[in-house]
């Protein structure tokens, strides 16, 4: 009797693939290959592409991230330029009046 265990009491192991069953064969068991090779590499594409869609959206929300930043300066120095022109203005006035109770004098 076999010990490797391919076999069972119902269908014994042979050698003589005519004799055989073709459900324990693992060539008629296997996927079928399809024959549209067209399709597979399609498959396989949209696949590769799958795999890329976290590191595409990372990608998206870095550059979303450095935008926000980038427009977070531009109003911090926006902010700072009008500061620096109030205080401007003031050392303006400032000079004026002290010109003009120089002049009063």
């Amino acid at each position: 009797m076999n010990t490797t265990g391919t076999g069972t009491i119902d269908r014994p192991v042979t050698r003589d693939p005519k004799k055989q069953d073709p459900t324990m064969n693992s060539l008629f068991t296997d996927t079928p290959v399809p024959a549209n090779a067209d399709a597979i590499e399609s498959r396989q594409n949209r696949n590769h592409a799958m795999q890329l869609i976290p590191e595409a959206l990372a990608r998206a929300h870095m550059h979303e991230r450095l935008r926000e930043a980038e427009s977070e300066r531009r109003g911090q120095r926006l902010a700072a330029a009008r500061r620096m022109q109030r205080r401007a203005e003031r050392a303006s006035l400032r000079a004026r009046r002290a010109l003009a109770m120089a002049v009063m004098q």
